[in-house]
């Protein structure tokens, strides 16, 4: 949950960072050097780590059902949300981008034109994108991709090897190990950073990794390593940008170490969580409840906050407390709004509260 809550001080931090590699739907016209590194550091295990994350939960999920059940519960758990934000939140977004951008038109023109596909997926152009939607197709394609795999592990026939991998990666340090498969994969040059073949092995390393408890105790043992190692590794690459020769020796070892360096702020993070997090309450069942609602509301709402704030002439590091804090704010907001329309509610699995006041339905 605090992954999915990172988003909106990564994404309100790309606002203020000029590279045009790092998309965003309005930008201010500074460039704060703190913010640029800052989302750099996020970027390189954020979505590594919610891959990971939605492999575990992958595999609690079908655990509790048939592959079947499980298949369905994917279409109305990633499909549903993912295309009512294209539909109706997407386009919106875009324009917002367009009038920022300075085009005169309007937002009917916008629309006509997002359902058409331009140079990139971005959506910048005004274009069709999935924008940050491109997570929830990613893990519904996983799913029923690895959905073969999963059954295969939860079988008799792989309790051998499942045991004897765990045996192996609870020896200390072999927990490490794990990011030569992901440096392999990124070895492939396919969709940039959103490589599916990178992030369908780390969301099968977080089905993987649940299937023992041995595993959970590798990840306690390596926290203190992995915290040293990430913050060693990223200082590495912040001070040090070597232009090695592609595919020599000091390039194949710099990229190894630019992967664990990915994979160690995972584990940390995950160490953490296990050591001071591994418990229940209110907020983590309110979270876990709005979870979905949350990460496909927030970049719209976070583009609208944010055109109105960048125009006010104000110092940028207030200007980003603001976006951040009105972001979240107006995005729970959101959620509670969705809570109350029927079938939008059913949408993003989000339960009437007793008492809450509900929405009337107009009869036909």
């Amino acid at each position: 949950m605090l992954a999915v809550l990172l988003l909106v001080p990564f994404h309100s931090a790309l606002i203020f960072v000029q590279n045009p590699n790092s998309i965003m739907y309005v930008k201010d016209v500074v460039n704060v050097a703190a913010l640029d590194a800052t989302a750099g550091w996020v970027h390189q295990f954020h979505m590594p780590l919610l891959f990971w994350i939605s492999g575990a939960a992958a595999f609690f999920g079908l655990s509790r059902r048939g592959a079947g059940q499980f298949a369905q519960e994917r279409v109305s758990r990633l499909i549903y949300p993912a295309l009512f934000g294209i539909v109706f939140l997407l386009p919106p977004m875009t324009y917002i981008t367009q009038r920022w951008l300075g085009h005169k038109i309007t937002f009917w023109q916008h629309l006509a034109g997002f359902w058409t596909f331009g140079p990139d997926l971005s959506g910048v152009s005004g274009t069709w994108t999935p924008a940050h939607l491109w997570f929830l197709l990613f893990l519904f394609f996983f799913s029923i991709v690895g959905l073969p795999v999963f059954l295969l592990l939860r079988s008799h026939a792989a309790d051998g090897a499942l045991n004897a991998l765990a045996k192996f990666f609870a020896l200390p340090g072999t927990v490490f190990l794990l990011a030569l498969p992901m440096a392999l994969a990124a070895a492939v040059d396919l969709l940039g950073d959103k490589n599916p073949i990178y992030y369908f092995i780390v969301f099968l390393i977080g089905y993987v990794m649940m299937t023992r408890p041995a595993y959970q105790v590798a990840i306690r043992r390596a926290l203190p390593a992995a915290l040293v190692l990430g913050v060693i590794f990223t200082l590495i690459r912040q001070l040090w940008h070597p232009g090695f020769a592609e595919w020599s020796a000091p390039w194949i070892g710099y990229g190894l170490m630019v992967e664990l360096n990915r994979w160690v702020w995972v584990l940390t993070w995950l160490g953490l969580g296990e050591r001071f997090l591994n418990k229940s309450g209110p907020a983590l069942a309110y979270l876990s409840e709005t979870s979905f609602a949350f990460y496909v509301l927030h970049l719209p709402i976070n583009t609208l906050v944010a055109w109105g704030i960048i125009q006010l002439d104000i110092p940028a590091g207030i200007k980003y407390l603001l976006i951040v804090a009105a972001t979240t704010a107006l995005t729970f907001g959101a959620v509670e709004l969705f809570r109350h329309i029927p079938l939008v509610n059913r949408i993003f699995s989000l339960k009437k509260k007793p008492g809450a006041p509900q929405i009337a339905q107009v009869q036909a």
